[in-house]
């Protein structure tokens, strides 16, 4: 991160430094531009206004001289080449060349200019020079033209020739941008790896305003990292000791058999243990597979209109064996109520609430499963006569492996499953589920869906 700082901050600085260079020197040489035509055009009118090129006379033979021509001897400083034109675009007079000697100048594109608006400009480049001459000509009222011009580097001729001072710029900005952004990562990045190594102080508030929401949001994640850990941890300790005490029951009842150190009056309850453990362990695996496949949400969902009172008669029906074998009146009761859910998680839900209803209920006791509307939303109640949950431990009931009374759970064949597959089939269906018991006198739960 610290090497992509530096480099993004040496790129931004040569991108600036360069950018600048060349807009500053196209600003300034168009400035310098306007100002080399200004004095063009305030040197022309200053010559124009000595009154040396208003006279001319003409010879017999057709031929036009200039008067005061040791006057002009003069005009040759400044590095401003001055040509005094005819009207028909003879060249008069020219500072640096024989005016004999040059052709016709009526067709050059500033004499033109001033023909028609009385002045007139232009600029020629030379690559060959690299540089470019200004000309600035104007209409006399004898009808003559004059000209003055001077010469400049050309554009490129300037950037070329600052071109070392900026390649040395570039190099020293780009060492500062170094030096500075090493200083500036590091104190930039310092609260943060602070904050890292005291990601579990609470108390112990971000460097910068800006990431307080961060930090937040990353210790929040913390928290659920380690209690999903904690969780993990716990449900892996839980499901050895689980799945090892069927398994050791089993084992030993086959040993004993191997052994041949069961008598025949024994021989039935040993395979009822047997039985017993199998059933309970098979239980346990089926369980655990569904609460895996529960977490992942993304299994795809066959939700359709569902009516909850339908269900619950079907999950009554197929349970009453269950209740009369342990001495309980399981009952259904209540209206047609409508839930957009999937059909076999819903009876599933029902299932495990009445199950656990009836593991955990008095001798002659009584399970009421009922379906009604509130304020407007779907309700299933699940409401026992049964031994109750203490209140301190009200809210630990849908945990994985947790029970209430560990020993009637065993000996009634519970896994500890049943209350945490309820809550998770609840959350896929964005259901609240509450729990209202009294110990020694029952427990009511109710989904609002």
């Amino acid at each position: 991160m610290k090497r992509q700082i530096n480099l993004r901050l040496a790129l931004i600085a040569l991108i600036a430094v360069v950018t600048t260079t060349i807009s500053v020197t196209f600003v300034y040489y168009n400035l310098f531009q306007n100002q080399v035509k200004n004095d063009l055009g305030v040197n022309l009118q200053l010559l124009s206004d000595t009154g040396m090129f208003q006279q001319v006379y003409a010879q017999a033979d057709g031929n036009r001289e200039l008067l005061n021509t040791e006057m002009l001897e003069t005009l040759q400083q400044n590095n401003l080449r001055i040509t005094w034109i005819d009207d028909d675009g003879t060249v008069l007079y020219d500072n640096e060349l024989e005016a004999s000697e040059m052709e016709n100048h009526l067709n050059r594109p500033e004499i033109q200019a001033a023909l028609t608006n009385g002045s007139g400009q232009c600029v020629r480049e030379s690559n060959s020079l690299n540089t470019n001459t200004f000309y600035y000509a104007a209409r006399l009222q004898n009808g003559t033209f004059l000209r003055v011009a001077t010469r400049v580097q050309s554009i490129a001729s300037v950037f070329f020739a600052v071109t070392p001072v900026i390649l040395a710029l570039i190099v020293l900005i780009i060492a500062l941008c170094i030096l500075l952004g090493h200083y500036l990562t590091a104190r930039l990045l310092k609260p943060l790896e602070s904050m890292a190594e005291h990601l579990d102080d609470q108390l112990e508030p971000p460097a910068y305003k800006e990431l307080e929401p961060f930090a937040d949001k990353i210790r929040s994640q913390h928290e659920k990292i380690l209690e999903a850990a904690n969780s993990r941890q716990d449900f892996t300790a839980n499901v050895s000791h689980e799945l090892k005490t069927p398994l050791t029951a089993i084992s030993g009842y086959a040993e004993l058999i191997e052994n041949h150190m069961v008598t025949p009056d024994r021989e039935e309850y040993i395979a009822q243990q047997i039985r017993h453990n199998s059933n309970r362990l098979l239980s346990l695996i089926n369980d655990i597979i569904r609460l895996s496949e529960l977490d992942h949400k993304e299994l795809p969902r066959h939700f359709e209109t569902v009516d909850l009172q339908n269900v619950a008669a079907d999950v009554c029906s197929n349970l009453q064996t269950s209740a009369e074998q342990h001495s309980v009146n399981l009952r259904c009761t209540g209206n047609s109520v409508l839930v957009n859910a999937d059909r076999d998680l819903m009876k599933e839900l029902i299932e495990n609430l009445v199950q656990n209803a009836i593991r955990y209920n008095k001798e002659n006791g009584t399970v009421t499963v009922n379906t009604a509307t509130e304020n407007g939303r779907p309700v299933l109640r699940v409401a026992d006569t049964g031994i109750g949950i203490p209140k301190d431990q009200q809210n630990r009931v849908f945990e994985r492996f947790y029970r209430v009374d560990k020993s009637r759970s065993r000996e009634t064949g519970g896994t500890g499953l049943g209350l945490a597959i309820v809550k998770h089939i609840a959350e896929l269906h964005h259901a609240k589920i509450t729990l209202d018991s009294e110990e020694g006198k029952g427990t009511l739960i109710r989904v609002t869906f």
